[in-house]
């Protein structure tokens, strides 16, 4: 069954160390997704969403500002991050390892997103909805994010370790 994103109770969430002590988080306010939903069979399930680089927010405007440029992600030539599943392993009841294809930059690397299933419900408007919850980790550099200074003191400016924190509705869609 087909399933829309739902941006509005959705969020896309990063951080990373600055100076090897503090997290700084940052989100995505505008993305878009479909899934392909096998209640049955949530091993043949499928997502495909795409993040636009540009709506990055980190609160701090100058930073937004370095993020979106050429030393990162590079928005201007790169407008969209996208994940694209591969596989979908059942770990427990609503536990799964959605594996998929990341890409930023232009460059594409396999990464597995652990996730949690929250349950299905329907909305005030008679609506089903699904939720998730998934979390991962990866290198940045993997993807071309190689901008960095070398503190004094030992160390980084910004670590290379990126954690992602995702909060996801899904709105059913009608059968065609």
């Amino acid at each position: 069954m087909a399933w829309e994103l739902d941006s509005a109770h959705s969020y896309i969430e990063f951080s990373a160390k600055h100076m090897m002590v503090t997290t700084v988080k940052g989100r995505f306010d505008s993305f878009h997704g479909v899934f392909d939903l096998d209640e049955e069979h949530p091993e043949r399930s499928n997502i495909d969403v795409t993040i636009d680089v540009v709506s990055l927010n980190t609160g701090a405007a100058q930073r937004d500002g370095h993020l979106r440029s050429a030393d990162f992600f590079d928005a201007e030539n790169y407008p969209t991050a996208r994940f694209v599943s591969k596989r979908v392993e059942k770990l427990g009841d609503e536990h799964f390892r959605v594996v998929g294809d990341l890409t930023i930059r232009g460059v594409t690397h396999e990464v597995p997103l652990d996730v949690t299933f929250d349950g299905f419900f329907t909305d005030m408007q008679g609506k089903r909805r699904a939720a998730f919850e998934a979390t991962t980790a990866f290198n940045r550099k993997d993807f071309g994010l190689n901008w960095n200074v070398a503190l004094e003191a030992g160390g980084v400016l910004v670590s290379d370790t990126i954690k992602v924190q995702i909060e996801l509705q899904a709105v059913e869609q009608a059968a065609a």
